[in-house]
């Protein structure tokens, strides 16, 4: 029996003073061990998933926790029975996760950490204020009743909203500030953002929402819904279980059971969020990609379009 395809998430903030050196070496590993994904590498770490056989992840895990501050770099693992990816990407950015705030620094300056086990205390405490740094689509979908939504499109939006409304943020009491993400990447990054603003008691669940549901039992779980995930999953409830979400193939925002029964769903062409914004044109290029689709997976394929999450 062949084994199933190890996946790995994975991101440390790291000091690298020169990335690009970084970038060859570690691409050739992965291709001469078969691994696919994406990788980022900025001045600030790294940050990726990548998918392949379990010896070959444990190769470039090895190499990647040779690099300079990244010999605690924490990995989620999962598996797969097909191949998730279909194809490497090591990219150089400026960031691994993008925010625009030059002079914030992660990786010796971020908040402190919160264990699972103990974020339910946290942000049970009256003079603790919650904040879900995630995007707006996502929080639609899931959160911790009570956090505060930033109604943001994009992580760089966060800054600013901060700014105009520390005064109020900060007001009543609050002296603890405990903020979460995903995979705990974003948190993070805005831990030490809100350090770099003067602000002092602050704290990110550590390995963002998917450590949370999958370690803390679901009688016991504050969290409410279902958390999006950048990959085919969709969105994934406690215990990781798979989630009731598809994704939309045009905008590739989450589409609930009911906005699959909207008549302006069309599988692979529109949902109700973007329906009303593409042109005919545009429903056309999505149809036939979707057919493509279609016709690779009846072939036991990957479409080489085929966009995977992000």
């Amino acid at each position: 029996m062949t084994s199933p395809i190890q996946v790995a998430a994975l991101y440390h903030f790291a000091s690298f003073d020169d990335p690009a050196a970084l970038r060859e070496p570690l691409e050739a590993l992965c291709r001469a061990n078969g691994v696919r994904g994406t990788l980022l590498l900025a001045r600030e770490g790294v940050n990726g998933t990548i998918a392949g056989a379990p010896d070959a992840i444990e190769r470039v895990l090895g190499h990647l926790r040779a690099l300079p501050g990244c010999v605690d770099l924490p990995v989620k693992y999962a598996s797969a029975e097909t191949m998730p990816f279909h194809r490497l990407k090591v990219r150089l950015k400026q960031e691994i996760v993008s925010m625009g705030e030059p002079d914030v620094d992660p990786a010796n300056n971020a908040g402190t950490y919160v264990a699972p086990a103990e974020w339910n205390a946290l942000i049970a405490r009256p003079d603790t204020i919650v904040i879900d740094t995630r995007n707006d689509y996502e929080v639609a979908i899931g959160s911790f009743p009570g956090a505060i939504d930033p109604g943001t499109r994009s992580f760089r939006e966060f800054p600013g909203w901060f700014r105009a409304n520390r005064e109020a943020l900060l007001a009543d009491g609050v002296s603890k500030v405990a903020m979460f993400c995903t995979g705990g990447i974003r948190c993070e990054k805005a831990t030490a953002f809100l350090k770099a603003e003067g602000v002092t008691d602050v704290y990110h669940l550590q390995g963002g929402v998917l450590n949370y549901l999958e370690h803390v039992p679901a009688a016991e779980s504050r969290w409410d819904g279902e958390c999006f995930v950048f990959d085919e999953r969709v969105a994934v409830g406690h215990d990781l279980a798979p989630g009731t979400h598809a994704l939309c193939r045009a905008c590739r925002m989450p589409v609930s059971a009911a906005d699959r029964e909207s008549a302006l769903y069309e599988l692979g062409l529109s949902c109700p969020r973007c329906h009303d914004a593409r042109d005919a044109r545009q429903r056309e290029g999505y149809a036939e990609r979707h057919r493509q689709v279609q016709l690779a997976e009846a072939r036991g394929e990957r479409h080489v379009g085929e966009r995977q999450g992000d």
